[in-house]
């Protein structure tokens, strides 16, 4: 139980201090810390994930940050991917779904390493194909378009949080940074509330697909992991961002190489 409890803290930790995408390393770490399998962990690794984001969002709606309409449709379209992500996910082996992760993993951290070096180039590509934000507001001009775009963000984000168990913050935050004008601030907190509503959503789906919820771990994790989360994002404010960033996509390649080689 004290390894649930440090592999919470740190997990919280590496989220308040990155942001949405943290998450990313809940299910390697309940993987490697207690040695569950990634069917096992991912549920739990969902709750924890989902509570330290729920607290994210809540500071973010105290500043008027959060597009909440916009993230419950991504929520909303999520959920029947997320089903169908749980079943690809029990038709997997544990080596090859392992491999994948870690895939994933190395171009997570890849974009990141990229973002941070050609940041002005990518601003300048970005599509905006929501069209422009009100000004005054900081919401978006809806349109088919708009739901459309947003339907299809909430549909990956699903597929990927019931394959691998995450909140799904990572593929949100660089699809709302490409296709919209929303500040990096928005984007986060928005895509905190979706990973919340997401992650929430794929564990009622697990369980009802038969996972079972080891309680006294799942609730030391999720626990130490809001209480991370607290910590992390006072230390936030003292970090620069591009070396958090810079030093977060490093650690995701090092778990990620971990994980592929060392998968068997």
């Amino acid at each position: 139980m004290f390894i649930a409890v440090i592999l919470g803290i740190a997990l919280g930790l590496v989220m308040g201090v990155t942001g949405a995408g943290g998450g990313i390393l809940a299910v390697p770490s309940l993987v490697t810390g207690l040695g569950w399998s990634m069917q096992q962990a991912a549920p739990v690794a969902l709750i924890a994930v989902s509570c330290a984001a729920a607290l994210g969002t809540a500071e973010g709606l105290r500043h008027n940050l959060v597009r909440y309409r916009a993230a419950m449709l991504m929520a909303a379209l999520s959920l029947p991917f997320t089903a169908l992500g749980i079943l690809v996910a029990h038709a997997l082996s544990q080596v090859l779904l392992m491999r994948i992760f870690g895939a994933v993993m190395v171009l997570v951290a890849l974009r990141m390493l990229l973002q941070g070096r050609n940041a002005a180039q990518q601003q300048a590509s970005t599509l905006c194909a929501l069209g422009p934000i009100h000004h005054d507001t900081g919401r978006f001009h809806w349109s088919l378009t708009t739901a459309g775009v947003l339907a299809a963000i909430g549909a990956l984000t699903g597929f990927t949080s019931g394959l691998l168990g995450v909140g799904g913050g990572f593929v949100v935050v660089p699809m709302l940074r490409k296709f919209t004008e929303l500040s990096v601030h928005s984007i986060v907190a928005t895509a905190l509330l979706v990973v919340a509503l997401v992650g929430a959503g794929g564990v009622v789906t697990a369980v009802a697909h038969g996972a079972s919820l080891p309680m006294p771990a799942t609730l030391l994790f999720s626990i130490a992991a809001v209480a991370g989360m607290l910590a992390g994002r006072h230390i936030s404010k003292r970090l620069a961002p591009h070396h958090i960033q810079r030093t977060f996509a490093v650690v995701l390649l090092g778990v990620a190489v971990a994980l592929i080689v060392c998968t068997h």
